[in-house]
């Protein structure tokens, strides 16, 4: 009897030391597309198989998808703000007005996370684009592969001030990871990613997609096979704006066109357009998107960097077409091009 009791003993013993070295993760990605919150799947993914505790802290499109792939996941709000985008004329002189708010906003996440570590007991905060998301009393991430942001010729000049300002912001955080290679010969982002005087807190982590997952397997039922795909992305207006070009240009083709349109409001069936050779959906679980990228014959997308290491990762080429005035996207269709 006295054996069995220690046994036990042992046993309470280790599994206390065990339950001690979980964590509690908050996962904050941006709300400025789809793409930060893809890319931290993978990611989510390997803490909880670790046993970890997860929460997220989204927004928008990106609260939607997260609550999708991850139900039983708890979710919570902190504020963040939202870009406007103008039209193409005034797209840039529109983003350099919202600046000062911008810092606002970052000072406002930043008092939110104390309370929140504080009622949830976070452990670590893995931040995928908010720059004010950091702690001193907590290991904080930063995810982004904008180190140096390239800007428009006819304010280039302003470059070295935005570095700087994004260094400091950058040493915040106990790390910053990128997901690209840190080799600049195999980089997907180039110089936006690398550059002279890289913060010694920087880490290359290679591309993240959520399509890295071995547990990804092609849907059993028999889905239609479509000559071209068409992954529509981006803030309003330029998604609608996007969608109807691609529209008329496809219309008159004799492929199969499968339209995706980056409506989360529900995974809703596929239905035809009122062109017979195009056929649209809301949007796609990710079973079913990875079976029509790996079909399709064309595959046509923003250059947004999430869509480009989704594409690298399954091997696919695709034609890259930038969000007009978004330097970011134009840059990285441009290098990838190049090479």
């Amino acid at each position: 009897m006295k054996h069995k009791i220690g046994v036990n003993k042992v046993r309470i013993s280790i599994y206390l030391y065990l339950m001690q070295q979980t964590e509690t993760i908050l996962f904050a990605p941006l709300n400025w597309g789809l793409g930060h919150a893809t890319r931290i799947v993978p990611l989510i993914k390997k803490e909880i198989e670790k046993g970890n505790t997860i929460i997220i802290a989204a927004e928008g499109n990106g609260y939607k998808f997260l609550k999708q792939e991850f139900p039983n996941s708890t979710f919570i709000h902190i504020p963040g703000f939202r870009v406007r985008y103008a039209p193409k004329p005034f797209f840039l002189l529109g983003l350099i007005f919202q600046m000062p708010f911008f810092g606002l906003s970052f000072i406002g996440e930043h008092f939110n996370l104390k309370k929140v570590i504080s009622q949830y007991n976070i452990t670590t905060v893995i931040s995928d684009n908010r720059y004010g998301l950091w702690s001193n009393k907590v290991r904080s991430i930063l995810i982004t592969h904008q180190l140096f942001i390239q800007l428009p010729k006819s304010i280039k000049w302003l470059e070295p001030i935005l570095h700087n300002l994004t260094r400091k912001l950058v040493n915040k955080f106990t790390e910053c990871w990128v997901p690209d290679y840190e080799n600049i010969s195999k980089s997907l982002s180039g110089l936006l990613s690398h550059g002279i005087s890289i913060p010694k807190n920087v880490r290359y982590i290679d591309p993240l997609s959520r399509f890295v997952d071995s547990h990804i397997q092609l849907p059993k039922s028999n889905l239609k096979t479509y000559e071209v795909l068409v992954l529509i992305s981006g803030p309003e207006p330029y998604r609608t704006l996007f969608e109807n070009e691609m529209t008329e240009r496809v219309s008159n083709k004799n492929d199969q066109v499968l339209m995706v349109c980056a409506k989360l409001n529900n995974y809703s069936e596929l239905y035809q357009s009122k062109y017979s050779n195009i056929t649209k959906v809301p949007h796609l679980p990710t079973t079913d998107l990875y079976f029509y990228l790996k079909r399709a014959n064309n595959i046509i997308a923003r250059s947004g960097y999430s869509t480009i290491m989704d594409l690298h990762v399954l091997g696919l080429k695709a034609e890259l077409i930038p969000t007009p005035g978004q330097t970011e996207q134009e840059y990285l269709a441009m290098w990838l091009k190049n090479k």
